[in-house]
């Protein structure tokens, strides 16, 4: 999955209402990828960290706990490619989702459950980028 592909998907999966935390969006990925091949799920595995990769940055996220962190980024991604990009190019962009606790943690889950459901069985995998916080060095040494 390419990340035009990893962007289509989250769109296509948004919910037309308000989903605050995420839940929504995360069931119907969850569905979608679940519905199979295995690879798409790989490729979302890899695509999300990503994502979350390139927002952990000392702009956005100076003074936050390493989960409301992770979180928050979540969220960002959660509001669809445009938002993302916006707050990419303006970390200001990113002041709202912290002040409004906007978190998606169930975003997480996602590749998880579906590579679950698809397979039956657990996956113990690891993505070339992690999504944890403050994990991206290069993001939090001094300008």
């Amino acid at each position: 999955m390419n990340e035009d592909a990893f962007w289509q998907l989250i769109e296509e999966c948004r919910p037309s209402t308000p989903d605050p935390e995420g839940d929504q969006l995360a069931a119907a990925l969850t569905a979608r990828l679940a519905n199979g091949p295995v690879s798409d799920v790989v490729g979302f595995a890899e695509q999300l960290p990503w994502a979350l990769y390139q927002l952990d940055h000392k702009e956005y996220g100076g003074g936050l706990s390493g989960d409301a962190f992770l979180y928050t980024r979540a969220a960002v991604v959660a509001a669809g490619r445009e938002e993302y990009e916006s707050v990419l190019r303006a970390p200001e962009r990113f002041i709202p989702f912290v002040n409004d606790l906007v978190w998606a943690e169930a975003l997480l889950c996602v590749p998880d459950n579906a590579y679950e459901h698809l397979t039956g069985e657990e996956w113990d995998r690891g993505t070339r980028y992690s999504y944890e916080s403050y994990s991206n060095a290069a993001g939090w040494t001094a300008a």
